[in-house]
């Protein structure tokens, strides 16, 4: 089964706690994963884990169906025929989906020296400057590092609507 990111949102983390101690207690044993998926939904205030799931995947497709056609679109001027990015732009929120586009194009779930990171930015952008943009792809979280620099990692999250919009037009 594959593993989804699902983030649960609680206003009230002592509620949570107060919750899942007293969930706890009625179980008596420690109880098993799927158990504990359903303590922890019913503590945040879903009926189980599938119930969590399910409002969660209804937010995720409302997200979806709403973006900004018009920002996707000047985000394609960025980029040249054959898909590389040509230029940096001036917007940060132009940026974001420039880099979501270089971000899909790195192996997932591979770890990368710096050098073989390089060469995957290189070959994705014309303006020679792979240092910006690997600096940029850290620091929005897009990319992890080791402290010494020498390995990195495409950190594997589901793109927003406009990135995945934005893919499919180049």
């Amino acid at each position: 089964m594959p593993r989804t990111p699902l983030s649960l949102n609680v206003s009230d983390v002592s509620a949570l706690a107060r919750n899942l101690r007293k969930g706890l207690e009625d179980y008596g044993t420690i109880p098993g994963h799927v158990e504990m998926l359903n303590l922890l939904a019913k503590a945040g205030g879903y009926r189980n884990f599938q119930h969590l799931k399910a409002v969660r995947e209804e937010s995720c497709k409302k997200q979806a169906a709403q973006f900004d056609q018009k920002r996707v679109k000047k985000a394609t001027r960025y980029f040249d025929l054959d898909g590389r990015m040509n230029r940096w732009p001036k917007k940060e929120n132009q940026r974001m989906l420039c880099l979501w586009v270089l971000w899909a194009r790195l192996p997932a779930r591979t770890r990368m020296t710096e050098l073989e990171l390089d060469e995957q930015l290189i070959l994705n952008h014309s303006f020679c400057d792979h240092v910006l943009l690997r600096r940029w792809m850290v620091d929005n979280g897009l990319l992890t590092r080791t402290q010494d620099g020498t390995e990195y990692r495409r950190v594997e999250a589901t793109p927003p609507a406009e990135a995945i919009a934005l893919f499919k037009m180049l």
